[in-house]
């Protein structure tokens, strides 16, 4: 691992440490949104039709996404970069399975996901570290196991840094892309995309709201 990896890694850790609480407390569900319920609801469709291999969701925070899965019969656990994030998941939903580890370099042996689920997580990879997370994705699933993807969007890719949120001094960068951007990235993992879906800011969200379901192929 690169020292430039290792810094990445170590301050959007220790940034979501530093608000895991105040986090989960503002954010209890972000699938407030029908029509991001329903990605999720045929994401877990899809799933289940290809076979019975479990899902796993990656940057799970406070694992509201994990329980959605569950409750729609997915067997689901979550992985998550910051360990405050997990001890809070596995307090709220103690049925389920959640632990640390990073979306670029899943600990899983090959073959033997059903599905992945990003949700708002792939924003803090930087653009050099994403094609190796999609490739470790491609490995881990297994023929025909599917992706879903959220982001926020706009017409050109951008990037945010954050020194504060919540009150806590944090050290974290937000990255938005363009749905073609991340689905030239995911066929060059050998993932091919399947549908796109943007929708519009609601609410108190200030960019576009971006949905990519992709497909291993068999």
């Amino acid at each position: 691992m690169s020292d430039s990896t290792a810094d990445f890694l170590q301050t959007t850790r220790s940034s979501y440490d530093a608000i895991a609480k105040d986090y989960a407390s503002r954010f209890p569900d972000s699938l407030f949104h029908p029509l991001d319920r329903q990605l999720v609801t045929a994401f877990a469709e899809l799933v289940t039709a290809n076979g019975p291999a479990p899902v796993a969701d990656l940057g799970s925070g406070p694992g509201f996404v994990t329980a959605r899965l569950h409750d729609l019969g997915v067997p689901a656990f979550g992985v998550d970069l910051s360990p405050a994030m997990v001890t809070l998941a596995r307090d709220a939903h103690p049925q389920l399975r959640f632990h640390v580890g990073s979306m670029t370099s899943l600990d899983l042996p090959d073959a033997t996901l059903g599905g992945i689920t990003a949700l708002y997580s792939i924003i803090h990879v930087p653009d050099d570290h994403l094609p190796a997370a999609f490739a470790d994705f491609h490995r881990t699933l297994v023929p025909g196991g599917h992706v879903l993807l959220s982001f926020q969007s706009g017409a050109e890719p951008g990037h945010l840094h954050l020194g504060e949120r919540f009150g806590h001094e944090i050290d974290l960068d937000y990255y938005w892309r363009t749905p073609e951007q991340v689905a030239a990235m995911l066929r060059g993992a050998g993932l091919e995309p399947t549908a796109t879906v943007l929708r519009e800011p609601d609410g108190e969200e200030t960019r576009p709201r971006a949905f990519l379901l992709a497909r291993r192929a068999g």
